[in-house]
């Protein structure tokens, strides 16, 4: 009996050092793991600076990127499609209609319009791409339609870079431009070059929606290392949502065919009936091709791994 009240002491002594030790222990590393999730939470808070992770997957809790991330299953091996939705930064019809989409799209927005900043930091927020949708000089077309900052042939190269810059110091988080109109732009060496210039000191990528099929815009961008990317398929060209969707087949054969496809469409006064295609559309396409943003497309199809450079 003794020996087993002297065996019992014994097991004390070594289990409550044992004990202590390991609650010591668990405290201090408690601490530890909340105070780094602060810094990261931190780091992730701040601002403007958010877009130089160059498409980073920043977390949206209300209809953001969890609620558009399809399927991991065979992804890798699907054939991706990446929708581009422009004229975003007037209010114009669609626009809630487009943010409600259950798919990743990326957001193209004009500058120096009331909503520019509104709409940009939206799309950020719910983790959708941001491109600039940079007003250029047309060939042919109402000089109104334009909307401000417009990048005109007649400017001078320090206009030019002057126009570019500013549009993209007023849309918060783009990684990237694609012209609105923009087909003598386009066909222009002298004032591409220069847009294209800002893009690679800056570690953006330039989208050509394809408005002048006579575009020098890929084959710059490809001499001077940056990734030829360009519209393949305009969804609203006739704007009824019937179109659309008949527009979405072809996206579906074009990039089941070359693993990929680009395609536009515009919020504006058909806006509503552009969503609703497009909305239909993915119904049809979802089990046969993945959605994902511009960014994504592009650091896959052309490997593009640059980092945003904040002026």
């Amino acid at each position: 009996m003794k020996k087993g009240k002297r065996m019992v002491k014994r097991a004390k002594m070594y289990f409550y050092p044992a004990a202590i030790f390991i609650a010591a222990t668990l405290c201090a590393a408690v601490p530890a793991a909340c105070g780094a999730g602060l810094s990261q939470n931190a780091h992730h808070s701040e601002g403007q600076k958010a877009a130089a992770a160059l498409l980073a997957e920043p977390a949206a809790p209300n209809g953001g990127r969890g609620s558009r991330v399809q399927p991991a299953e065979d992804s890798a091996s699907r054939s991706r499609v990446a929708i581009i939705i422009d004229d975003f930064g007037n209010g114009m019809k669609g626009t809630e209609e487009m943010f409600a989409l259950p798919v990743k799209f990326t957001v193209a927005v004009m500058p120096f319009l009331p909503t520019s900043v509104k709409d940009a930091t939206r799309a950020h927020e719910q983790g959708l791409d941001v491109l600039v949708h940079l007003p250029m000089e047309p060939r042919q077309g109402k000089p109104e339609w334009l909307g401000p900052g417009a990048v005109l042939t007649r400017m001078s190269d320090a206009e030019v870079r002057k126009s570019v810059e500013a549009a993209l110091d007023n849309v918060p988080f783009a990684i990237g431009i694609n012209n609105h109109m923009g087909s003598k732009v386009t066909g222009d060496e002298r004032v591409m070059g220069i847009i294209l210039a800002v893009c690679k000191e800056r570690g953006l990528f330039f989208v050509d929606s394809h408005t002048n099929y006579r575009s020098i815009a890929g084959k710059m961008a490809q001499k001077m290392g940056l990734p030829p990317v360009e519209n393949h398929i305009f969804l609203d060209d006739v704007h009824t949502s019937g179109h659309v969707a008949k527009q979405m087949r072809l996206v579906q054969e074009r990039a089941l065919d070359q693993k990929y496809c680009v395609t536009i469409g515009h919020v504006g006064i058909q806006g509503k009936e552009t969503a609703a295609g497009i909305r239909s559309g993915i119904a049809e396409l979802k089990d046969s091709v993945e959605f994902v943003g511009i960014s994504e497309l592009v650091k896959d199809q052309w490997k593009w791994n640059s980092s945003l450079t904040l002026p």
